[in-house]
């Protein structure tokens, strides 16, 4: 009885079958780096450095007084001041937008002199607004039993422990955001009772020491006869 003959490669088809593997091969991965570039992009490919007011203002006080009125708009809002001085402020806050999504704003603002007009002072105010994103992570627990002379074991037991993890993190750019803090910052900057008076140029003339008074003459007296 015959053998069923086996299927048998011949040598010509083996010669064209590699060539075929290899461009089928750089083919997928041409299309998978186009897939992954077209797909993806960075956010800051957006960035054009075209808007100067998003996140700046320029005040007529000085950076203490700028700086000071930022510190009270930020704590009339709640923020925990981590950071306060002549030039800058730094405070954060809290938000609870979901069960198990915690939120952190960190606002930070720099107050820089600036010249201005006639010799009057300015100040510029940058805020820029940091948005911290965490989010519930479950990590399972395993448990550990004593088994005797063979040491422990460790078992799966069901159990888990919830960790707050960052997931993202952005800085916020919002105009309307920016708006309201500046408005209420000058606010507070009015009730400061706004720019510094204006110093003399000229320092006012001391008064002269009045001169010492002059001594009393006296003149000799001469005797008069007493008469008798």
């Amino acid at each position: 009885m015959p053998r069923p003959s086996s299927f048998a490669f011949s040598p010509a088809f083996s010669v064209l079958r590699t060539p075929l593997l290899v461009l089928g091969l750089a083919s997928l991965l041409v299309l998978a780096g186009c897939g992954s570039n077209g797909t993806r992009r960075v956010s800051y490919e957006t960035e054009e450095f075209d808007s100067t007011t998003t996140h700046t203002r320029t005040y007529a006080a000085t950076e203490a007084q700028t700086c000071e009125a930022a510190r009270r708009a930020l704590l009339s809002q709640g923020y925990m001041i981590s950071a306060a001085n002549a030039d800058l402020v730094t405070g954060r806050k809290s938000f609870q937008p979901a069960s198990e999504v915690h939120v952190e704003v960190e606002f930070r603002v720099v107050c820089a002199r600036e010249g201005g007009k006639a010799g009057k002072r300015s100040t510029v105010a940058f805020a820029t607004a940091l948005q911290d994103r965490y989010g519930i992570k479950k990590v399972n627990s395993s448990a550990s039993v004593g088994v005797g002379a063979f040491g422990s074991l460790s078992l799966p037991f069901a159990g888990s422990d919830d960790a707050m993890v960052k997931v993202a993190s952005e800085t916020l750019t919002d105009e309307l955001f920016y708006d309201r803090f500046f408005a209420l910052l000058d606010r507070f900057l009015e009730g400061q009772g706004g720019e510094e008076p204006d110093v003399p140029s000229v320092a006012p003339e001391m008064p002269r020491p009045s001169a010492p008074p002059a001594p009393a003459l006296t003149f000799p007296v001469k005797p008069v006869p007493n008469p008798g």
